[in-house]
């Protein structure tokens, strides 16, 4: 600690202020070790055998709280988007390995994304260059933000592959030409989205702020390579690897699930309308025998 001061306190009064100045940075490991070390040890030795409760407070405690909340709760709110989403595509696509494939690819997405924040951040490989300060913890929200928006991308992109490729499966049944292709019919598609979206992540980074900024560089690294690395190369990949198994639900279980389609079906032809009758009085026609 670095100075403590006790602030002025009025005659009888029963609350008073201590101001405790750590000598590191309010973000920085070591003043968290210092608030878990007052809680732990100087406070109960304090308060022991006496009516005193001290309570440690102010905005470098609160961050630290709130960062400890969200790190013990973000299990599960992971486990939370994965299952939600293997869920919705085994209802749209009657397959347990393609859901599982799209719920380990987005994790490498994500977990990717993170590391690229870490090496820009903190360990400040261009936060400094960029004008975002020197090296130093990111925010204890940006995991569960980017997490929420990221899953929210990647479920589009997979849906958008996928959904060819099934097409072209119940129409073939052929897992290698239904990979070959929902990968040719929709690549373009993904790869105009991914570079708009990555050109307007990336100019988040140059604003100045650092928030913002990790946002923009977390955002766009992850875009980045799952749009061009594993919609577009490790998922066409892993699903050629896994062949017809792909497409293949448990019979109990396909009974049990609601039948859902991505696209709407097909409007049956129009009716074509039936000649209208002359008017007039009809003749018969005449026979000869």
């Amino acid at each position: 600690m670095a100075s403590v001061t006790a602030l002025p306190m009025q005659p009888g009064s029963g609350i008073g202020l201590v101001q405790v100045t750590p000598t590191t940075s309010p973000q920085s490991q070591q003043s968290s070790d210092l608030i878990t070390q007052l809680r732990d040890n100087v406070i109960p030795k304090a308060e022991q055998g006496t009516t005193l409760k001290v309570y440690v407070g102010g905005q470098t405690a609160t961050f630290d709280d709130f960062a400890s909340v969200i790190s013990s709760k973000l299990p599960l709110f992971i486990a939370v988007i994965v299952g939600l989403g293997f869920l919705l595509l085994v209802l749209a696509f009657r397959s347990l390995v393609v859901p599982a494939t799209a719920a380990v690819m987005n994790l490498l997405a994500a977990a990717a994304a993170f590391g690229v924040i870490t090496a820009f951040f903190v360990w400040g490989w261009g936060s400094d260059a960029l004008g975002m300060g020197k090296a130093g913890p990111v925010e204890a929200f940006l995991p569960v933000m980017m997490l929420a928006i990221l899953f929210g991308l990647s479920m589009d992109y997979q849906v958008l592959l996928v959904s060819r490729m099934h097409e072209e499966w119940v129409h073939t049944r052929d897992n290698a030409r239904a990979v070959k292709v929902g990968q040719i019919e929709t690549s373009r598609v993904i790869t105009a989205a991914a570079l708009i979206m990555v050109s307007v992540f990336l100019a988040f980074a140059f604003g100045g702020q650092r928030v913002i900024g990790e946002f923009g560089i977390g955002l766009g690294a992850a875009v980045l390579l799952d749009a061009f690395v594993l919609r577009t190369v490790l998922v066409p990949a892993a699903m050629h690897l896994f062949g017809n198994a792909n497409w293949w639900l448990p019979a109990w279980l396909d009974k049990r699930l609601p039948h859902l389609s991505i696209d709407p079906p097909e409007d049956p032809p129009a009716p074509v309308p039936l000649p209208e009758p002359r008017s007039g009085r009809q003749h018969a026609p005449a026979h000869r025998s």
